[in-house]
């Protein structure tokens, strides 16, 4: 009997001691300065439109996957008092929380909650904040991301058929959205579309693409921050790709800004009609390229682009080109520039490296306006074995080239200042001093971009002079 009190003294002591060893290890603060919490989404997102002043929660679960126990110094979030987001951690509404343990391989939950009036016009289309985690040093961000106004919104997204976007709500783009394989796009006056960080808007092969803006509704496209700060702050978004095997496609009355691309175009349209049709359109403040031609065509009249890190309009790998009535103003200002405002090329490089050849069968500008602050503002790089037919008729030039060709440059001036308004503030229409004035010859095309009767002489560009009363 006494052997038997004393086996199970023994036993009872020992698994006490195993119990209290383990909690003790259990209890053991992790403070190695490389650990890592884990979060059940690195981004907690509001997928949501708001139809009244929305308000909406969703949770958060960090992550302990250490063994022992970790101390978080600080979770914030990052806005604060003002951010339109509130948070619940450990059932305790706050902005900020010091010193919150989590055992090992356990997990803490956090409700997020965000409240958005999108009646309120200053309110930007994406409201974002973070919540910030310090642990042993180390700081990791959640992001918070909640759509703001009316709008519909995309994110991985893709359309088929023949869609119709109105003027009533906004589109706001996040990460990207295709227009599928033989559909159609059609965007109605006055339509508004914002694009998120790095976001762009991709046409698959066979769609369409239909820009439908008028001088009094032109339909936008840009960043989806409204501050002041990002008004003129180019490389917001991507840009928009019309693809290989895309056509028809036609853009009137609309204003591209701030982007790292304007529109980037792949491809030969059909023999009657180009691939892209382009009118009465603004392309401004791209990080990159304004426009970007890979051996295809566009027909274009009315059109303005300024303002790109790059060039301002590259045909690369030939293909047929008609601009008329078209405003090229780079005065790019935001790093070195040190490519052209113009390129055009008759070849291109394949996988392996090696040039091929494609005729550029077509580049013509008429009436035209291609200025900056490069004294080389055109580049004409071709090989001589294949078709380049470049034709500036009609057209102030920034260049140092030789213009003496008659078949290249009819009746040019050279780097005569057209005098714009105010480059400073992107604005080209031409002043009361322009070598632009009735310098144009009669090309049938009546009004300016804003609508101006151009009379029997209009100026060179997109804008017809208007005297002041």
């Amino acid at each position: 009997m006494r052997i038997s009190k004393l086996f199970f003294f023994i036993t009872l002591t020992g698994l006490f001691l195993l119990i209290s060893f383990s909690c003790k290890k259990n209890d053991k603060v992790d403070t190695n300065p490389s650990l890592q919490l884990a979060f059940s989404t690195d981004t907690v997102f509001f997928d949501t439109v708001f139809p009244s002043v929305g308000s909406i929660t969703q949770r958060l679960i960090v992550y302990n996957q250490n063994k022992n126990k970790v101390s978080i110094s600080n979770i914030l979030l990052a806005g604060g008092s003002n951010s339109s987001y509130r948070i619940n951690i450990n059932g305790t509404p706050a902005i900020s929380a010091a010193d919150v343990e989590i055992p090992g391989n356990d997990s803490l939950y956090i409700f997020v909650r965000v409240t958005i009036d999108p009646q309120n016009q200053s309110t930007p289309y994406v409201v974002s904040d973070s919540l910030e985690f310090t642990t042993n040093g180390n700081l990791q961000k959640v992001k918070l991301v909640a759509w703001g106004r009316e709008a519909v919104f995309y994110r991985k997204a893709s359309l088929a058929g023949n869609i119709t976007w109105d003027s009533v709500k906004a589109h706001v783009i996040y990460e990207s959205l295709r227009l599928d394989t033989g559909s159609t796009l059609t965007i109605m006056p006055g339509t508004r579309v914002y694009f998120h960080k790095d976001a762009y808007m991709a046409v698959s092969h066979l769609s369409t693409l239909k820009i439908s803006g008028t001088l009094e509704h032109p339909v936008r496209f840009q960043g989806d921050r409204m501050d002041p700060y990002y008004k003129d702050l180019p490389g917001q978004w991507g840009g928009i790709y019309l693809e290989k095997g895309s056509n028809d496609h036609d853009i009137n009355y609309a204003v591209i800004k701030n982007g790292n691309f304007g529109l980037a175009i792949d491809s030969m349209g059909t023999p009657a009609t180009p691939m892209l049709m382009l009118s009465n359109s603004i392309i401004q403040n791209m990080a990159s390229v304004g426009i970007y031609a890979y051996g295809t065509s566009i027909t274009s009249v009315n059109c303005v682009i300024g303002d790109c890190g790059g060039n301002c309009f590259a045909a690369n790998y030939g293909g047929i080109y008609d601009f008329r009535q078209l405003t090229i103003g780079n005065y790019w200002n935001a790093s070195v520039r040190h490519a052209p405002s113009v390129y055009l090329s008759n070849y291109s490089y394949d996988t392996l490296g090696n040039k091929i050849h494609n005729p550029l069968i077509k580049a013509y500008f008429a009436n035209t306006i291609i200025y900056g602050t490069n004294d080389e503002e055109i580049e004409l790089d071709s090989v001589p074995t294949t078709l380049f037919e470049a034709v500036f008729d009609h057209t102030i030039l920034k260049t140092r080239l030789k213009t003496t060709n008659p078949i290249r440059y009819i009746s040019c001036m050279i780097n005569k200042d057209p005098r714009f308004v105010d480059v400073s503030k992107l604005n080209y229409q031409i002043d009361s001093i322009s070598p632009a004035i009735k310098a144009g010859m009669q090309l049938g095309i009546p009004f300016d971009i804003r609508g101006v009767d151009r009379g029997d002489t209009p100026a060179l560009g997109a804008y017809e002079y208007v005297k002041k009363e």
